[in-house]
């Protein structure tokens, strides 16, 4: 049987020859496993893999070695071998754990900017913010509005220092990418980045990867129905490799175009091109998976990470994390803004966590840039938005043991907005902050 599929991506992003006769071996080695020794059916599995593997996908498009090892699986499960199966599943999973603790131990001294860290607390404690009760004092003393405008300056510093940065290299530069994990903030600092960028003549092309995204229907369903798309697999890797590098080369592209009422990916988005001196300015979740940017020369990248490195300690002592906060804007931005319940949001943060950890934070190492995307101000004015949501969704949830994840963390929000001060004025906030990105009323253009 022909293979239309010719090379496949690996896990460090290389790109290799396809070979059936791999699929055989592996198959026949979890076989051995169980006792079985029966090579001619292990390359009969091989065969029907790749039979699949014909029908899912396009010549044009190269698949991950995820993305097979997954057709395996369910071929031999489809096919009776359950034994067989378990024991591909199991080597998988081992594979996976030797490899995250090797990962573990060459990002462990890099993986959190001790330094940011440290500024931002000193910061904190100057400006009378570093605990929830302190910052409860400058609401109550009238200095609230005062705190919003000097936070507010501290991070347009930063985006100004990130584009003269920017600006010494740009005769390399091809591509900026603007990555961070959930609700970090990424599209009003790509947006005021590129407002930066063109005052120091550097003309941006905004490139949304939300457009890729594979239809809803290839993602798999929990047993609460929930799709889990938030893994980078989730968007198309080879078709955005592509179009980067028809838009480096001078080419025009068609961008996909996609739905999300429908969960559909059509092919009739809007024409892009670059010309010479412009660089492409992505704002991805996943922008430091090597694999989505695997066509572009690492010396032609300039790589920002932008994180809610909050240096907050609660009533209790404890700091706050800095996930909560960022689950605290996504569930606001969620319900406000796009009509998705915040029980949802909770419900579905496992999938954001789970994927952040794996793709995300830890490769914070490999940037050239590290923004602090927190807010000192933003807990009053979540605790507007979201308190009087939480305690159903803590009662719903309580005694579902299938829920006991997303109960955990609604009852911890809880805590933590309970012993801070509610703040209704919004109208001190300016209109391209970047907590009106999540609350509402910015007049920046996100996506």
């Amino acid at each position: 049987m022909d293979n239309i599929i010719k090379k496949i991506i690996k896990r460090d992003g290389r790109t290799v020859s396809f070979e059936t006769a791999k699929i055989a071996s592996a198959v026949y080695k979890a076989a051995l496993e169980v006792g079985g020794r029966d090579r001619k059916l292990s390359e009969e599995i091989a065969r029907k893999v790749v039979r699949l593997l014909n029908e899912y996908y396009t010549p044009s498009h190269i698949p991950l070695v995820e993305e097979i090892q997954d057709i395996i699986e369910k071929v031999l499960i489809e096919n009776g071998n359950a034994a067989t199966a378990k024991a591909y599943i199991l080597y998988r999973d081992y594979r996976r754990r030797e490899r995250h603790r090797r990962s573990e131990r060459r990002s462990k001294e890099h993986s959190l900017p001790y330094k940011m860290i440290l500024e931002t607390l000193i910061w904190n404690i100057d400006h009378n913010c570093e605990t929830t009760e302190k910052l409860n004092q400058r609401i109550r003393e009238n200095s609230f509005p005062d705190l919003v405008k000097e936070s507010d300056q501290v991070y347009d510093t930063s985006l100004l220092e990130a584009a003269q940065a920017i600006a010494k290299e740009k005769d390399e530069l091809h591509l900026i990418i603007v990555a961070g994990p959930s609700s970090s903030g990424k599209s009003t600092t790509t947006a005021k980045l590129s407002a930066n960028l063109n005052r120091l003549g550097i003309e941006t092309v905004p490139l949304n990867l939300d457009h890729y995204f594979f239809d809803l229907e290839m993602h798999p369903r929990d047993e609460h129905g929930d799709y889990d798309f938030e893994q980078p697999v989730a968007l198309d890797i080879s078709l955005i490799n592509e179009h980067l590098e028809q838009l480096i080369g001078g080419h025009t592209i068609q961008m996909p175009r996609y739905d999300f009422n429908q969960g559909k990916r059509f092919n009739d988005g809007e024409k892009i091109s670059i010309k010479p001196g412009q660089v492409i300015l992505l704002d991805t979740l996943h922008g430091l998976h090597e694999p989505m940017t695997r066509s572009v020369p690492d010396s032609a990248k300039f790589k920002i990470y932008i994180e809610t490195i909050a240096q907050l300690r609660d009533s209790a002592g404890q700091w706050v994390r800095w996930a909560d906060i960022r689950l605290l804007r996504r569930m606001v931005r969620d319900n406000e803004q796009r009509a998705y319940d915040p029980i949802k949001t909770v419900g579905h943060w496992h999938y954001v966590r789970r994927s952040e950890l794996k793709h995300i934070i830890p490769f914070i190492h490999s940037v050239d840039f590290i923004l602090n995307g927190s807010l000192p101000y933003e807990l009053p004015y979540m605790k507007k938005h979201l308190f009087h949501y939480l305690p159903a969704i803590i009662e719903s949830w309580e005694y579902d043991p299938a829920r006991r994840d997303a109960f955990i963390r609604a009852e911890r929000i809880y805590k933590l907005l309970s012993k801070i001060d509610q703040y209704d004025d919004e109208s001190i906030l300016p209109p391209d902050c970047l907590l009106r990105e999540f609350i509402g009323g910015s007049v920046l253009k996100l996506h």
